[in-house]
């Protein structure tokens, strides 16, 4: 990465949502590029596999330096390690679940998060039956020991898997214990301290926008 990259990518200023998830696509498929062996790529091929504008992409990441070679284009491992510096994945992040039912497991048991440097290292539970369990080699544990686990093992980030009702009260404890950004799968909006970051993620939102344009596309076709 340039000097002026290093510079802007440690920048405060805002940046939209829809740049950062973008810069996630880019990497993944910079990713696959690295693993099929490719040596350089442009922005014209990264566009055209992930179906945006090439101007777009140059766009995006103008927004944090400049990036590549003039008549070579970009060079995938170089350029993956200069998104991961921005989007802070170029370091190990500890995470800790709360709620162990169906989607806190379906969550335990995805391998894409240790692959993109996050672990799961303890998961939190009411359930006097799951408590002192290991679910996918992470312990479980009662909602009691939650700073003291969270101190011990630094984790900065929480995923909150309960029901609605209970997902501001597991928000509320997740900020007392000291964690800096959480991922709410639950179907509710959680009110945080504006020193915690969140993304909500709510499948059925997500489901409704694919239903209008599913529909919308039907009538102007």
């Amino acid at each position: 990465m340039s000097e002026s990259a290093e510079k802007n990518s440690s920048s405060a200023e805002p940046v939209s949502k829809a740049v950062v998830s973008r810069l996630s696509l880019y990497l993944r498929e910079l990713q696959h590029l690295v693993r099929d062996g490719r040596e350089t790529t442009s922005s014209s091929e990264l566009g055209a596999l992930l179906g945006v504008t090439d101007a777009q992409i140059r766009k995006d990441l103008a927004n944090f330096g400049q990036f590549g070679y003039p008549g070579i284009g970009y060079r995938p491992d170089e350029l993956i390690a200069a998104i991961k510096r921005i989007l802070g994945t170029d370091q190990h992040w500890h995470a800790a679940l709360v709620g162990a039912g169906n989607l806190g497991r379906a969550l335990l048991g995805y391998k894409g998060f240790r692959q993109q440097g996050f672990r799961l290292v303890a998961v939190f539970d009411n359930d006097a039956s799951k408590i002192g369990t290991r679910i996918e080699d992470v312990p479980v544990y009662p909602m009691d020991r939650l700073p003291e686990i969270a101190r011990d093992h630094t984790i900065r980030l929480g995923i909150v898997a309960v029901p609605a009702a209970a997902a501001q009260e597991v928000a509320d404890r997740l900020v007392q214990a000291g964690v800096e950004g959480i991922l709410n799968f639950a179907p509710v909006t959680i009110r945080l301290p504006k020193t915690v970051q969140q993304v909500g993620v709510d499948l059925a939102i997500e489901l409704e926008q694919l239903s209008f344009a599913v529909v919308r596309c039907g009538q102007s076709g």
